[in-house]
């Protein structure tokens, strides 16, 4: 059962989703924030399992509050999923960086928000598709700093193979296929890539993925270098 904390300033919008997460037998609400301040305090009373925040909130927004969940070692199993109202939304990127595991428009088909939150809670990085995806890739291939130390160059050749699919979206069975290696290969891969980077999750690994360079928004695929 994946425990989901409904974080929203509009009383209408958490009441939707509500109804639409309550109606899955794997799922169950408990409980709704209306502001920042509320959802990290809620996150840590109810022991969520997964937020879906809302980005423009009162007293503390989205942004702030994914970051003190995503920074209190209290709340380390705590994913945060991501809706935004606009597809150009250049905060999300911010969200992300303050450890999101992944984000939607919230236009999304309630079937497919149902599926991002079953995605994400299994520690899968999701990007809401189409134009988002690749705003978020447009501003992450730009390096705000120069790698550091430790970084993807300090991985071996596959490693980086295999860091620029999990950029491009691709799941373990995915990489997997497109490597010819075997799913619990793929997965070890990803596990020890994370470890070495110091990376909460795979939303993370493409945040390092775009911002060293390793992969580029132009052709989203992995230079190797």
């Amino acid at each position: 059962m994946i425990r989901v904390l409904l974080a929203d300033d509009q009383t209408l919008v958490r009441a939707a989703f509500a109804m639409l997460v309550g109606s899955d037998p794997d799922m169950e609400v408990v409980g709704q924030a209306a502001t920042g301040l509320e959802a990290v305090a809620l996150a840590r009373s109810e022991r969520a399992d997964l937020v879906v925040m809302d980005i423009r909130m009162p007293e503390l927004d989205g942004i702030e509050a994914t970051r003190r969940i995503a920074a209190d070692e209290d709340l380390a199993g705590v994913k945060v999923l991501v809706l935004t109202t606009y597809d150009t939304d250049d905060h999300v990127v911010d969200a992300l960086r303050a450890g999101a595991s992944g984000f939607l428009v919230k236009d999304t088909r309630p079937a497919d928000l149902l599926a991002a939150i079953k995605t994400v809670a299994a520690g899968e990085a999701l990007l809401s598709p189409g134009p988002t995806a690749r705003l978020i890739a447009r501003v992450l291939s730009a390096p705000r700093t120069p790698t550091a130390p430790g970084g993807p160059e300090a991985l071996s050749d596959r490693e980086r193979q295999v860091l620029g699919l999990v950029a491009r979206g691709l799941n373990n069975t995915e990489i997997a296929e497109t490597l010819g290696l075997s799913p619990l290969t793929a997965k070890t891969h990803v596990s020890r890539i994370m470890g070495r980077l110091g990376a909460r999750d795979r939303a993370q690994l493409v945040i390092i993925a775009y911002e060293s360079g390793l992969v580029v928004a132009a052709g989203g695929g992995a230079n190797g270098s």
